[in-house]
C-alpha cells in the first residue's frame, strides 16, 4: 500500500512538472492558448528593422498593446513595411504618434515601442504610423566609431 502511494505521488509531481514546463515555454514563445482579442491593424515604415520578427511585442509605456504580425518590403519605397496588430481597447493613439524599434534585455530581443502624440484625429484601422524611428544596428555605430578614428 505504501508503494502505491509513492508511485502515485512520483506520477503527480512528474505530470505537474511537465505541465509546468510546457507553460513556461509558451510564456517564453509568445504563444498563448487563451483566446484572441480584438484588434486593429496599425502600418509603419523603417529604414531597417534590424532583426524585428513577426510576433514582436508592441509596447506603450512598457505594457504590452499588440504584437508585429507581418513583415514585407515596401516595392515603391524601398523600405521594411510592418503591420502590427494593436489591441482595440487601445483606441487613443493619434495620427502624430511614434513607433520605435527598440531592444529589450542582453540578448537583444526587437519589440516596437509606441510614444502617443498630442494631435485630435486619433488613428483606425489600415493606417500608417508617420514618425518612425529604425533599429540601432551595432556594426554600424562601430563602424562609424572606427572611420571617425581612422579620419582623425
Amino acid at each position: 500500500m505504501r508503494l502505491r502511494m509513492m508511485e502515485i505521488s512520483v506520477g503527480a509531481f512528474l505530470i505537474t512538472g511537465a505541465l509546468a514546463l510546457l507553460m513556461l515555454a509558451l510564456n517564453v514563445s509568445g504563444l498563448s492558448l487563451s483566446e484572441t482579442k480584438q484588434s486593429y491593424t496599425l502600418y509603419a515604415r523603417f529604414e531597417n528593422i534590424g532583426g524585428l520578427t513577426p510576433r514582436s511585442k508592441v509596447t506603450m509605456s512598457g505594457v504590452l498593446v499588440g504584437k508585429v504580425v507581418n513583415i514585407s518590403l515596401d516595392p515603391e519605397q524601398l523600405m521594411a513595411l510592418v503591420e502590427m496588430e494593436v489591441d482595440s481597447d487601445v483606441n487613443f493613439l493619434s495620427v502624430d504618434s511614434s513607433a520605435s524599434i527598440l531592444t529589450a534585455g542582453l540578448l537583444g530581443e526587437k519589440y516596437i515601442g509606441v510614444s502617443p502624440g498630442a494631435e485630435d484625429e486619433m488613428l483606425k484601422h489600415g493606417d500608417m504610423f508617420e514618425d518612425t524611428q529604425s533599429a540601432l544596428v551595432l556594426e554600424e555605430l562601430v563602424g562609424k566609431f572606427l572611420f571617425n578614428q581612422a579620419s582623425d
